[in-house]
């Protein structure tokens, strides 16, 4: 029910846009993001963004990375730029109701020195 694209290979220092479109029966969303887990490592919170668009960013990411969202697609956007090394992970959507959460399959980003 979570559709992710936009991953892919890019030189550090590159850009990248992954979206993530929820479709079928997810009602009363709260609150949609991003987050990551790099091998060996546990996931974690990229950035999320409320219906209200309030957003919050992982330090690490700040000022390089901006969520966005479109509610009338129940789509949410991540615009990646001056990606580093460290950012490699692949890239797992969150969709936030008042009953569950969704989660999406996962897009790799590989970003290469």
């Amino acid at each position: 029910q979570l559709v992710e694209s936009g991953g892919g290979l890019v030189q550090a220092g590159g850009s990248l846009r992954l979206s993530c479109a929820a479709s079928g029966r997810i009602f009363s969303i709260s609150t949609m993001g991003w987050y990551r887990q790099a091998p060996g490592k546990q996931r974690e919170l990229v950035a999320t963004i409320t219906r209200g668009s309030s957003t919050n960013y992982a330090d690490s990411v700040k000022g390089r990375f901006t969520i966005s969202s479109d509610n009338a697609k129940n789509t949410v956007y991540l615009q990646m730029n001056s990606l580093k090394p460290e950012d490699t992970a692949a890239y797992y959507c969150n969709v936030r109701t008042i009953l569950k959460d969704y989660w999406g399959r996962g897009t790799q980003v590989t970003v290469s020195s």
